[in-house]
């Protein structure tokens, strides 16, 4: 009956053909090791405390297999699947504003320009109480964005405080709003400001269109540009890609290596900077991860860019989605990348050209940032190279995450001191050739 009822269970999971060896490969300590999975799951089944799915054990049992690997590697269901898409695609259906939350509340950062939101006069500063005559108090900011999005040319009603005015609803179709991932603007009236947030589907066209952008607003005086990839936790490696090669001229941007030899490729340049050579300062910090360290690596490699700042992350490994059908999809960890020049920062990070602190070197909440050396389970550097720890953090540990779609990008501090020692760097470079 145990085997009967463990051959069911693995063969309606997929956990069989998606998450351990192939039948045909399997031998009998293998099948012991399953057996004794399905024992734990029947006896938790049978004699713990509450009532348990079935699906939320599974799940819990493939998410600890996963996240024994390595920090990066893990399980989504269905719904946590479907948000991993909307991440990488930058668009989805919502209402298109900027939100984080205060005092319970949802509070609108800034409305996107041409969207519902936008277009129904929402202002900075306003809080929304109630989603379809529901309170808002209780929900998380994710549980608060999920309900505001949903399928294009729907509705949904938003009650609105307002400092002022009486509480009033308003009524919004939704619509297909993308994800800002690149900002730009103007700094010391002749230098290219560029802030890469995420590395989605929608960044290199950003890319460019910023540059364009800038290009049109200063003309020949354009002494530079800034790339700013602080806090940027990374993304698609195509699209980090995409970012270097707009830069550079030729040569290699990256290389992956998995376990076998012939899963080895590289990434090259193709002729074309859409900079016209003009000098580069490129912005990290400690929350800089995977594909901003692609991007700072290879500039710097190329000696394209002068990268500034402090060192990044360190995460030098590559993950692939694997849709599972009929359920989510697993994220694995199967390669480690390597810049152009051949070494690793996997727990090392990209380390700036010019260090440049900020005033404050913890997070916002005062805990210590972390970085990859820091993480349980962290692959080592292949290279047999190590990075000094920062110090246990009490709440523990956490990689990186990809920011909410629906808040605000971090501001630029009232002092940006990385920023200010960039337009310095900048300016030198332009009149002399030479870093000061």
């Amino acid at each position: 009956m145990m085997t009967r009822n463990l051959t069911k269970l693995l063969t309606t999971t997929a956990l069989v053909f998606a998450l351990t060896l192939p039948l045909q490969a399997a031998n009998d300590e293998t099948f012991k090791q399953l057996e004794l999975f399905g024992d734990v799951f029947e006896r938790v089944r049978a004699d713990y405390v509450d009532v348990v799915k079935d699906d939320a054990l599974i799940e819990n049992a493939i998410n600890g297999m996963l996240s024994q690997l390595d920090p990066h590697s893990n399980y989504m269901n269905e719904k946590a699947y479907r948000d991993m898409q909307v991440q990488t695609r930058g668009e989805f259906g919502g209402i298109g504003a900027e939100v984080t939350m205060e005092e319970g509340f949802v509070k609108i950062v800034s409305p996107i320009d041409e969207t519902p939101a936008a277009r129904a006069g929402l202002k900075p500063g306003d809080l929304i109480t109630h989603l379809d005559g529901e309170t808002v108090q209780g929900l998380t900011l994710a549980q608060a964005v999920d309900k505001m999005r949903g399928r294009v040319n729907s509705e949904v009603k938003l009650t609105i405080r307002r400092e002022g005015f009486d509480p009033f609803d308003v009524s919004l179709t939704r619509a297909v709003v993308r994800i800002q991932s690149v900002r730009s603007r103007i700094e010391a009236n002749d230098i290219g400001y560029i802030r890469i947030t995420t590395f989605n589907e929608q960044t290199d066209n950003g890319l460019k269109a910023a540059l364009e952008s800038i290009k049109k607003q200063l003309g020949d005086k354009v002494a530079g540009y800034i790339i700013d990839l602080r806090n940027n936790p990374g993304g698609l490696l195509d699209q980090s890609i995409k970012v270097v090669d707009d830069f550079i001229e030729r040569g290699e941007i990256v290389s992956t290596r998995g376990r076998n030899v012939d899963e080895a490729s590289r990434a090259n340049a193709t002729p074309g900077d859409l900079t016209n050579g003009k000098p580069i300062v490129v912005l990290i910090n400690e929350g800089s991860a995977s594909a901003s360290e692609i991007v700072a690596g290879a500039l710097q490699d190329h000696q394209r860019a002068v990268i500034m700042g402090t060192r990044s992350f360190g995460k030098g490994s590559v993950q692939t989605i694997i849709p599972i059908q009929g359920h989510g999809a697993m994220r694995l960890t199967t390669a480690r990348y390597f810049t152009p020049s051949g070494r690793s920062i996997q727990q090392l990070g990209i380390v700036p050209d010019i260090l440049v602190e900020q005033l404050a070197t913890n997070t916002a909440d005062g805990r210590q940032r972390l970085r990859e050396a820091d993480l349980r389970n962290a692959l080592a550097n292949p290279q047999g190279q190590t990075a000094p720890a920062q110090p246990a953090d009490p709440a523990g540990p956490a990689a990186p995450a990809a920011p909410a779609v629906a808040q605000a990008a971090p501001a630029t501090p009232p002092t940006d001191f990385q920023l200010a020692r960039a337009i310095d760097q900048l300016h030198e470079l332009a009149t002399t050739g030479r870093r000061n």
